[in-house]
This record gives structure tokens, sequence and C-alpha cells, in this order.
């Protein structure tokens, strides 16, 4: 079975089962299967081949998943772009992963010529454009649907997403099917336990690994209906989820903060039946005002893309710890080690060290980038960047990343321990904790907070924040400098990029 097959398979269950829900049209699964398969006929008359690469920058509608499907029936590789993403970033993308075709949403067509043309990369458009554009939409109409769907082995690349590039070039991270589906078919059981009238509201970017595979995949794989938000907001959100009646929601900590703030703006709340957070750690304050805001189960979980998204998840049945992300998934083993030169050192229970991963979900590697492969992939593992721990049970906690750690006067210093201290203050909604560079310490402890209130930045509340840590925290780790803002930087997974928070503060040392 390739990634294709998991549209196929529900296609060929429940065609008349409303896949996807967009605006106030629903889209069945034998709709959204036969036009994924117009589109993979149209691109093979246009050229594309099993293996070719062919990128997609599109937005997230029902075209997203149909071109998605089209390009793996055809046998060629999906590597999927941030609908965001500048002309620069696009023509990195396409010369990197050396695709041989760009299918983009006719309203992005003006930034994927830029960055297309230079290159030689064919173009197709969602959707019309001006003359001389080849519209994928139009042509599908007339184009038979392919029946021979590409049979491709288990080890051959599916997808190529690229990472953030925060910390340096983004690198094209190459999923295999068997990566792909070992994932989605042990998430369909654990944890999501999807049942066939779920109604997920699909609010997660479809070009990334989140939203594409626990949200996209594993979802059209149970069999359920996904209710389609192209632009987040928590108003639309709970509009959408109380209209379409959902039950279940995925996000990101920032998704469920905005939640959290619009119901407290007098929003109805939804009736859901659980809800799952990954992309970085959710506070365990918001963590408990999501349980009792929605009355429902809140699990939280762990991964990235090269791991085909998840690692470990709390899930029903299981003992919920406070402060982890749960046990790791069914056939995937993580362990915490010290690496050094000569391999992995695996560390006992309870010591802090690197987050290591293997299993069936682990990438092939990087595209076109053996080193930067071999630096992360050692002995079968594959090393995270996180720090964490793991208890007797098997939990796993997640300390924070290593290029986030602190190091002041000889101490490490882990930023979620202090961000999870500094939340308990009533005038502190987020917060990022970094390491300014200092001339004596090597770094000092800042803390970046958005307020809960404007009126709760006054003369001396930046004092009385670092008085709140001083109190509950050892004296080498609590903040010595509190700045307010409106809003965090993120990425598009949702991340807070403190990298740019260190540049924006680190200039003004002293003042």
């Amino acid at each position: 079975m390739s990634v294709a097959g998991v549209l196929a398979d529900t296609a060929a269950r429940r065609p008349d089962h409303p896949a996807l829900i967009h605006e106030a049209e629903h889209f069945t699964y034998g709709w959204l299967w036969e036009r994924a398969r117009r589109y993979a006929s149209v691109l093979r008359s246009g050229g594309v081949r099993p293996g070719d690469r062919v990128a997609m920058l599109l937005v997230d509608t029902p075209q997203f998943p149909a071109v998605y499907f089209g390009v793996l029936a055809a046998g060629a590789v999906a590597v999927p772009l941030n609908a965001m993403a500048t002309a620069s970033e696009i023509e990195h993308v396409l010369a990197d992963s050396d695709a041989r075709f760009l299918v983009c949403a006719a309203s992005l067509l003006a930034r994927a010529r830029e960055a297309a043309e230079p290159l030689g990369t064919a173009l197709l458009t969602v959707g019309p454009g001006p003359a001389g554009t080849v519209d994928l939409e139009a042509a599908a109409q007339d184009a038979p649907p392919i029946d021979d769907v590409a049979v491709r082995e288990p080890d051959d690349v599916a997808v190529v997403f690229y990472t953030s590039g925060t910390t340096g070039e983004p690198k094209g991270v190459m999923l295999t099917h068997r990566n792909i589906l070992h994932n989605v078919e042990r998430m369909v059981a654990t944890p999501y336990m999807f049942r066939s009238d779920d109604v997920l509201l699909g609010c997660l970017p479809l070009s990334h690994g989140f939203g594409q595979i626990c949200g996209m995949l594993t979802g059209f794989r149970a069999g359920i209906s996904i209710v389609m938000m192209p632009r987040f907001s928590g108003r639309e959100a709970l509009a959408l989820m109380t209209k379409h009646r959902c039950t279940v929601f995925m996000g990101v900590p920032t998704m469920y903060v905005k939640l959290l703030d619009a119901v407290d703006r007098g929003e109805p709340v939804p009736r859901l039946d659980r809800v799952y957070s990954g992309g970085s750690a959710l506070p365990a304050r918001t963590l408990e005002q999501v349980r009792s805001t929605f009355g429902c189960p809140v699990y939280e979980g762990y991964g990235m893309t090269e791991t085909s998204c998840s690692v470990a998840y709390h899930y029903p049945g299981l003992t919920f710890r406070p402060g982890t992300v749960g046990v790791p998934i069914t056939g995937v083993t993580v362990g915490i080690a010290r690496p050094n030169a000569d391999g992995i050192d695996l560390l006992s229970v309870g010591e802090v060290g690197e987050i290591v991963v293997r299993g069936p979900s682990v990438m092939a590697g990087y595209l076109g980038r053996p080193e930067a492969t071999a630096e992360v992939l050692i002995d079968g593992w594959f090393l995270t960047g996180d720090l964490g721990r793991l208890d007797g049970d098997g939990h796993l906690s997640v300390v924070g990343r290593k290029k986030d750690l602190i190091l002041r006067g000889g101490y490490n210093v882990h930023p979620r321990e202090i961000e999870e201290i500094l939340l308990g203050h009533p005038a502190v909604a987020q917060v990022a904790v970094i390491g300014v560079p200092h001339p004596v310490l090597g770094e000092e402890v800042w803390a970046v907070v958005i307020p809960a209130r404007p009126e709760d930045v006054t003369s001396g509340s930046d004092q009385e924040i670092i008085e709140w840590g001083k109190q509950r925290l050892a004296a080498y780790k609590y903040p010595r400098r509190v700045e307010f803002t409106d809003a965090l930087p993120t990425g598009s997974s949702g991340k807070v990029l403190k990298r740019m928070l260190v540049s924006k503060y680190e200039s003004t040392v002293g003042s």
C-alpha cells in the first residue's frame, strides 16, 4: 500500500461519506479520489513520471488534497510549500529538490512564476491564470481518471518536507511510503481512536507535517470528515466547530491560547469529545484551562517532521502524567542519550539528555545532504536536538531544545522550566525565556512576556515577575530582565522562534 492508497481505500469503502467540508460545500471521498486521478492523468500527459518531484504551492482548499493524491497516484514525489513562502524561498526549494514541476494556486501565481521561470520549472495553476498558463483544474474536467495507480516500493520517497531553516538553510526531509504509513496506521489506532462519525476541524496547514500526516492522512485513513479552515482565528474556529458539530480538535499551543481568548470574549463553546496538542510544549496552565473550558480530555504529544511526525503521545486509557508528552507510539523506540564520537550512549531513567528515536517512521535522510544526514542518523538512531528524560513507566518529558539551552555562569538553564513557573503569575499570558549574550556570565536569562491584559503592564510590573521567579527558582535560573510584547514570533508549525527574539534583544544589552 502506497500513501495514495490511503485515499483510494477509503473511497472504495465509503464513497459517499464527506471527506471534506469547505465553506458551504461537502466533498465526498468518491469525488476526491476521482478528482485526484483526473489530476494524475493531466500530470502524466504533461510529462510527470514516477520519481519526479512535484512542488505544491497551494492554500488549504479541497484542491490541496486532490493535487497531493494526484501527484502520488502518478508515482511522483510531493514537495509541499508553505503558501506564505516568498519567491526566494520558493526558488530555493525548487532548486534544492530539483523539482520538474510546480503546481500553484492561481492567486499565488506571481510569486510562483518569479521563482520558477529562472530555473525552467514547468508551472501549472489550479484555477484560471493568464494566457499561456496550464490550468490543472480546467484540464482535469476532460481528462479520464487514471485506473493504473503507480506502484511504489515501501522505501521509495513519497514526500519531501522542507525544514523551517531557522538555524540554517532549509533542508529537504525525505519521507518514504513506509515511513508515513507506519505513523498513520499507528495513530489511527492510538492515540486518535477515530470513529467513523468523527468530525475534525482541519485548521493546521496541510503543507506542514502535523496537518498533513496527523490530520489529513490519519483522518482519511479512518474515513472521518474534516472541516477545512484555511486561516486560523479563535473566534472563527469556535464558530465552525459549533456549526459542523466537530468532535475532535488538533492544534498547536498558540491556537489553544487564541481559542481560550475567544471564549473569554463571549464566544460559544462547542461540545468536543477530545483534543490533541503538538508542535511545541503546551504549558500546564493552558492545558488545564482547555480541559475545564471544553470539558474533554486533552492529549499532548511529541514529534517532528523527521520522524513522520508522531513519536510519543498521551492517549485514552493511559494514565495521564502531567508535564510529560505520554509514551512512545507502537513500533517507535525512544532513548535519552549522550552522543559521542563513537556512537550513542544511552542514559539511565530520570537523567536528562538528548532525545533519540528509532523505528520505521524515521526519515530516509536529508535530500542531497549526506553529511547533514550522517550528523543526525547514528547507529540507527535519529538525534532530535531536543532534551528530555524518561521516567520508570516510559513517559517522556521534553525539557527543551538543545539550541535553546542557556549556559549561565557555567550552569545549564532549561527555558521550559522557567516558562512554566512564570505562567503561574496572573499577569503572564504567554512567555518565552531566552539566553541573551552577557560579557561575564556568557548568557543571561531574559523573559519575553505577553501580558494577560494591557493594564497589567505598569511601572514595576517587570520587577514583580522577576521577584515571582526569584522566589520559586534557584538563584541561577530566575530571569534578570523581563520585556513585554504584543506577540511572539512563530514559524509555520506554531513554534516560537526564540533565535529571532535573541537577535532582537541582544542589541539592547546594557540599555
